[in-house]
C-alpha cells in the first residue's frame, strides 16, 4: 500500500474540506505517517475516515475531530504543549511539528515505553513520553501553554485547567446530558478560564471523566 499517497488524499479529502486548511497543520498531517501508531492488523485503513482502537481505551479520532481539536489549540512554535492520555502517540508527533516541546502522558509503561520507541524512530526530538496519572496532569512541569485531550470527557477536572499558563489553551471534546461532544476550548485569563465550544464531534471517550451517577428513588 502506498502510505504517502493515501496521506495526501487523507488530507484533501478529510481535513482541507472541514476548514482545516492552515499550512502549518496540514504540513503536521502531511508529515506524520498515521500507519505508525495503528496495529499492524488495521495499517491498510490507517486513512480512512474510521476511529481505530490502538490499545485498551485508547484510540485514533476520525483525522477531522483531530485536525479540528489542533486548529483550536491555536499552537505556536515557542509552546509546550501537554497532550493528555496520549495513547499511541499520534496526537503528540503531530503537535511536535507545531510546538517547541509536546510531552505525552499515560498511565502505563507500556505505552509509555512504545510511545518514546515510536518518537525515536521517526526522529520527533521535540516530543517526551511519560508516565502519571493522566487525571492529575503532569504539576510539576506546569504551567503549559496548550493541554490537549485525546478523549471525550463529560467534565473537564480543574487539576488541568490550574496547569495552564496565563493565556494557555485546553483544548478537549466535552460531551453534555444528552450525549453530545462539542470541540471546546478552555482559555485562562488570570484566576478566571473561559470556555468556547467551537464544533460538533463524538469520539471515543475517557470513561474515568464521567460524572458520577446520583442515586434517585
Amino acid at each position: 500500500m502506498n502510505f504517502d499517497a493515501a496521506r495526501e488524499i487523507m488530507v484533501d479529502s478529510q481535513i482541507r474540506p472541514n476548514d482545516v486548511t492552515d499550512a502549518p497543520i496540514v504540513s503536521a498531517f502531511l508529515r506524520t505517517p498515521r500507519e505508525v501508531f495503528v496495529p499492524n492488523s488495521r495499517k491498510s485503513v490507517a486513512y480512512s475516515e474510521l476511529e481505530i482502537a490502538t490499545s485498551p481505551e485508547r484510540s485514533l479520532w476520525i483525522p477531522r475531530d483531530t485536525a479540528k481539536l489542533v486548529k483550536l489549540a491555536a499552537i505556536k512554535s515557542s509552546d509546550i504543549v501537554l497532550v493528555i492520555g496520549a495513547g499511541a502517540g499520534y496526537e503528540a508527533a503531530l503537535i511536535s511539528h507545531l510546538s517547541e516541546t509536546v510531552i505525552a502522558l499515560e498511565e502505563t509503561t507500556a505505552l509509555v515505553d512504545a510511545m518514546a520507541a515510536r518518537f525515536a524512530a521517526l526522529d520527533l526530538d521535540r516530543a517526551v513520553a511519560v508516565d502519571g496519572k493522566i487525571a492529575a496532569g503532569l504539576p510539576d512541569q506546569a504551567p503549559f501553554d496548550a493541554i490537549y485531550v485525546c478523549g471525550m470527557v463529560e467534565y473537564v477536572p480543574d487539576a488541568w485547567t490550574d496547569q495552564l499558563a496565563e493565556g494557555g489553551r485546553l483544548v478537549a471534546v466535552v460531551m453534555d446530558r444528552e450525549g453530545l461532544g462539542r470541540g471546546t476550548v478552555f482559555t485562562k485569563s488570570g484566576d478566571t478560564v473561559a470556555a468556547r465550544d467551537a464544533f460538533d464531534a463524538c469520539p471515543p471517550k475517557f470513561a474515568q471523566f464521567d460524572f458520577k451517577q446520583s442515586f434517585v428513588f
